[in-house]
């Protein structure tokens, strides 16, 4: 049986091959994320003519924290350079461009499942699923790289609802190899718990709401994070060795310092040693 084909690297948002898609297609609020607010299909007014961020190394500073938690997974450059075989969408017709716009929010999606899927397919526990992991896995990116108009229509939120079986599955085979009581924690309410020191090895945080969250010292070996909201939660020295299905955009939105500890896969945000 073949090993899975999906590299890691091509799940990373690389600007540099991207039309700044994400700085046109999605709309934004002014909030506390962002300093102004702009519909979808509009350029952010910081975005230059070379399709780069006029104020990339200030967006903290310029109330822009919004953007820097964002990641793509790697479907800017997709959308950009295969589904459009490079046309930029400053160059096309309007409709062309609203059709790059429809399509990249569903690559996005799609490339998220792909990391899931790479991710599950790395995990020994996980081996009596693998087969099926490898099937959604190809499935999942052929889809990534339909026609336009078939990816504009397609019915992604049926599609991760198939995938969301086999993730399922491999958290529980995942966990239930994991020491700890696994405590089940999946959707809860935990906005500025006090979590400081807990013992969550092995636990499901599935769509936790964990925003402001006092995490300092937790043991997160072995739990499952995928969905978990983790803005302004404070990670300084947690464990999350051995987490899984976590994320690079759910890791910028938290706190944390040199002393967390993190899954290899993933980076030390920067503004964590910043904020130092």
């Amino acid at each position: 049986m073949r090993d899975h084909v999906i590299d890691r690297a091509g799940l990373r948002g690389d600007c540099a091959q991207c039309f700044g898609l994400c700085c046109v297609a999605l709309p934004f609020a002014a909030s506390a994320d962002f300093a102004i607010g702009k519909e979808a299909g509009t350029p952010c007014p910081n975005l230059r003519g070379d399709h780069r961020c006029g104020i990339h190394a200030r967006l903290r500073q310029e109330g822009f924290t919004g953007c820097t938690v964002y990641d793509c997974f790697g479907a800017g450059q997709k959308v950009s350079q295969v589904t459009f075989g490079g046309q930029d969408w400053r160059g096309g017709s309007r409709e062309h461009a609203r059709l790059m716009f429809d399509v990249f929010p569903v690559v996005r999606q799609l490339h998220e499942l792909l990391w899931y899927l790479t991710e599950a397919l790395t995990l020994p526990a996980a081996r009596p699923v693998h087969a099926d992991l490898r099937r959604a896995l190809d499935r999942t990116e052929g889809l990534t790289r339909g026609a336009p108009e078939e990816l504009a229509a397609l019915d992604v939120g049926a599609h991760r609802q198939e995938v969301n079986v086999l993730l399922l599955r491999t958290s529980e085979l995942v966990r239930a190899g994991a020491r700890g009581r696994g405590k089940n924690r999946r959707g809860a309410d935990l906005i500025g718990a006090r979590l400081k020191g807990a013992d969550l090895r092995g636990a499901t945080l599935r769509g936790a709401c964990l925003i402001a969250a006092d995490l300092t010292g937790a043991d997160l070996r072995g739990a499952d994070l995928i969905g978990a909201d983790l803005r302004d939660a404070d990670l300084t020295d947690a464990d999350l060795t051995g987490a899984f299905f976590l994320t690079q955009p759910q890791l910028n939105a938290a706190r944390g310092s040199a002393g967390t500890r993190l899954p290899a896969s993933l980076t030390r945000p920067v503004h964590w040693t910043a904020e130092l």
